[in-house]
């Protein structure tokens, strides 16, 4: 059987990882990053899709490592807040390589951001359009339309977007106020699993776009948001199928304005550039049963849904798991099925009951669970303290 260089690039950076975690011994639970990897990703979608803007989502992972060596790549940044626009330029990036992309903001976070230099921001309302013109006078926005995010593992429902209708006229109105009118956004759901999953949300963006053209204005762009996904326990299609997908519905839907027209394009990938880079280490709490006749044994771990897990709600997103006893399994690979639990209080704090998992019949208190495709909503999801466990621990390896 061949090795492709994927998977060669994989399993170097499963070495660098175990080196450190061996050599360390950090406290658990930890997160670590492997940042060649988070390099060799962000590589792979600039490669993909090479003329298309790609704007980092900082939520998906905001270690400063990581956003420096983005910045370094010559990534921009999607960002949702102040906090996340002084990250990025401290790590280096350019005001002008930042969208702050959140259309839920306050206006002196508006001014907050326009003061340090951010001119390019995401609308989906007439109130924050108008708040936009007071605060951020000439910027640029983008306005986020719904869409059927059908494909996702997340989709996004209504919480964000408008109808293209009412984009239209809130990109009207933004030109009236003196704001550039720069074009749609719109996000097709995180982890989408569909190639074609973009295609709805471009029709509507180039219809919007072509209406306004005609009447003179001139937008030009369209931002894809995110959704390109990670492999977990299942992989998803290549990227080179999202890519192929995404450039021919982007050239048949623009192309079929009149006079055609070629857009300048933007993405927001997070989960697809950081992922695959991060393994949680995990120590084992307790195994026990719930009855004499119950086959699975419940494996309680020190990291839990609000320790860094959230995305394992509904079960949704499924961590490859590799633990200490793998290596040493009783004659046969003797293994067993399992439920997995947090280490809180909290009744709802269990991870997997209808995801099939079989871990060693000896794995006992102690040993290390580690989850493999954690680099993504993780570290930025786990709480403050709840129980008075304390937020994961971060570190990268180079």
């Amino acid at each position: 059987m061949t090795t492709s260089f994927a998977d060669e690039r994989l399993h170097e950076a499963m070495a660098r990882i175990r080196r450190f975690l061996d050599h360390d011994q950090p406290d658990t639970p930890c997160l670590v990053i492997d940042l060649p990897t988070v390099r060799d990703r962000f590589a792979a979608i600039r490669s993909a899709l090479p003329r298309v803007g790609i704007f980092y989502a900082v939520k998906a992972n905001p270690t400063p490592d990581v956003v420096g060596l983005l910045a370094a790549e010559g990534s921009s940044f999607d960002v949702a807040s102040p906090a996340e626009i002084d990250l990025c330029l401290e790590r280096g990036a350019a005001p002008e390589a930042i969208s702050y992309s959140n259309p839920i903001k306050k206006a002196r976070d508006i001014a907050y951001a326009f003061s340090r230099g951010v001119r390019l921001f995401v609308s989906d309302s007439e109130q924050d359009v108008r708040t936009l013109a007071e605060h951020a006078p000439g910027a640029s926005v983008l306005l986020r339309i719904l869409v059927n995010s059908k494909g996702s593992t997340y989709p996004f429902g209504k919480k964000f977007g408008c109808s293209p209708e009412m984009a239209t006229d809130l990109l009207r109105l933004a030109a009236e106020l003196g704001l550039v009118p720069l074009g749609v956004a719109f996000h097709a759901g995180s982890q989408q699993l569909d190639p074609n999953g973009w295609d709805g949300a471009i029709a509507d963006a180039a219809e919007i776009i072509g209406k306004l053209r005609a009447e003179g204005l001139s937008p030009t762009t369209v931002n894809l948001g995110g959704g390109l996904p990670a492999g977990y326990l299942t992989q998803p299609p290549p990227l080179a199928e999202y890519a192929a997908a995404i450039t021919a519905s982007i050239a048949r839907h623009f192309g079929a304005l009149s006079g055609g027209f070629a857009p300048e394009v933007m993405i927001e990938p997070g989960r697809a550039v950081v992922a695959e880079s991060g393994v949680i280490r995990s120590e084992v709490v307790l195994v026990s049963r719930k009855s004499y006749s119950d086959e699975r044994r419940w494996v309680f771990l020190d990291i839990g849904r609000y320790g860094g897990l959230a995305e394992t709600e509904g079960e949704a997103i499924a961590y490859p798991l590799v633990t200490s006893r793998d290596g040493v399994l009783l004659p046969g690979g003797q293994v067993g099925p399992v439920v997995l639990a947090g280490p809180t209080c909290d009744a709802d704090d269990v991870l997997y009951q209808n995801t099939c998992y079989e871990l060693p019949l000896d794995l006992r208190a102690g040993d290390h669970v580690d989850l493999l495709g954690a680099g993504a909503y993780t570290a930025s999801y786990s709480s403050v303290a709840f129980n008075g466990f304390p937020p994961l621990a971060t570190h990268c390896v180079r």
